[in-house]
């Protein structure tokens, strides 16, 4: 049983590197880039379209990743943008489970996007119709502190770790961080920069592991990604170019550990993004990098989490037979499907990436129908939900509400879509 359970664990690191792992580490990138170039301009157009908000802010949370979203969060706290485009904006992002649907389903990634872009508008507009935000603001403005005692908290705050690498490398847009979304200082800094678990310190060993391993790390998903082309097409490369050893294999034990070894390094367990984080990716291009390659190595952990989890339970099921499992599995599925759906909209309750990305990866192994995965999606607010809860935890309970809502409502219809049509 012991070999047995190897071989799934290996099976799993493999298909998590190979499968999914490179491809998402590039598309990571390609975003990463277009957010340092892009996010600062598009914030800006979306405080000045007061009619258009949740439409933008709907448009920004469809971007893979959580940077986008995390960035319209305190702008609803400085009056900038409306509640609705804060619900919008959570109800059309897929946080970093979209990468793991653009890496393996593709299709269903465009789908599942122009849908939740569709559900986060109507429902944007429809609790802007509402006084809640209003009434959530005024209730805000009452719990702050006054100014005094703001400037006194932040004079007494640590500062260190916001003098940051632009004041030894260059290619930063500016010498210190530049706020998104509030101001040096203000109530939101405090909870932003230093109560939220930010940036890394520097005289950590995580921070060196990081911040000197990156290179290394984007060399094997490099080296790996011709590999992973190939596995993609049936296509045996180390056989091709006349390697007697199974390369492809060891590339995806050595990228997944290497993963989770960044991964521990980084300290990101349920979470992968911070405010603080999106704000340094967008001032320097080096941090971007770096922190892209954070990014992957947490998706990877949790993909690998998500395809073990699956083999064992396949294996559990079958009492230890492989095959007599599936055949359970599937019958199962065929019996119980309406309850995924509520299932998916609860576990998107959870703030962080890292369940919903599991769930994605149930998704990919055929194991949840396509009405959960879309119900999961509208559901989930991904990381941006954190700096939510670190600024007012009344408006990210409400935010969470108002986002499972329709999650339920849409999957059940989705579902019943498929079992008439399908």
């Amino acid at each position: 049983m012991f070999e047995v359970i190897l071989d799934l664990v290996i099976r799993s690191m493999e298909d998590a590197f190979l499968e999914v792992g490179i491809f998402v580490g590039f598309v990571l990138l390609l975003f990463g880039f277009i957010n340092f170039k892009k996010s600062g301009a598009f914030i800006a157009s979306i405080e000045k379209s007061k009619k258009w908000q949740p439409v933008l802010g709907a448009l920004l949370g469809l971007t893979p990743g959580c940077g986008g979203a995390i960035f319209i969060m305190p702008l609803f706290f400085k009056n900038a943008v409306t509640f609705g485009t804060v619900i919008a904006t959570l109800v059309a992002t897929m946080g970093d489970s979209a990468f793991v649907l653009i890496a393996s389903h593709p299709f269903h990634y465009i789908i599942v996007s122009l849908m939740s872009l569709i559900v986060g508008i109507i429902t944007g507009y429809a609790v802007d119709q509402t006084n809640l935000g209003a009434s959530i603001l005024t209730k805000y403005k009452k719990r702050q502190k006054t100014k005094e005692e703001v400037k006194k908290h932040h004079a007494d705050a640590d500062h260190s770790s916001l003098h940051y690498e632009c004041n030894q490398f260059s290619g930063c847009k500016n010498d210190f961080i530049t706020h998104i979304g509030h101001d040096e200082g203000d109530e939101i800094d405090l909870l932003l920069h230093h109560k939220l678990k930010g940036h890394q310190n520097h005289d950590t060993l995580g921070y060196k592991v990081t911040h000197k391993g990156f290179f290394m790390y984007w060399l094997v998903l490099a080296i790996a990604l011709p590999f992973g082309v190939g596995e993609l097409f049936q296509f045996d490369l180390g056989e091709a170019i006349g390697l007697n050893i199974n390369i492809a294999g060891a590339l995806g034990v050595i990228g997944t550990i290497f993963s989770i070894v960044m991964m521990i390094a980084s300290k990101k367990f349920l979470g992968d993004d911070t405010h603080e984080e999106t704000e340094l990716k967008a001032m320097s291009l080096k941090e971007t990098i770096i922190h892209n390659a954070q990014d992957t190595a947490f998706v990877i952990t949790w993909v690998f989490v998500g395809f073990l989890a699956y083999e064992l339970l396949v294996l559990g099921i079958g009492g230890g037979d492989y095959g007599i499992g599936e055949n359970m599995i599937e019958t199962a599925l065929l019996t119980t499907g309406i309850f995924s759906v509520f299932i998916a909209a609860s576990i998107g309750i959870i703030p962080g990436c890292g369940p919903q990305i599991i769930f994605v990866t149930l998704f990919t192994r055929d194991l949840v129908p396509f009405a959960a995965l879309f119900a999961n999606a509208i559901s989930q607010d991904g990381d941006a939900l954190l700096p939510l809860i670190a600024i007012d935890r009344p408006s990210a309970l409400w935010a969470t509400v108002i986002t499972t809502v329709p999650g339920i409502v849409f999957g059940l219809l989705v579902y019943w879509f498929e079992i008439q049509f399908f």
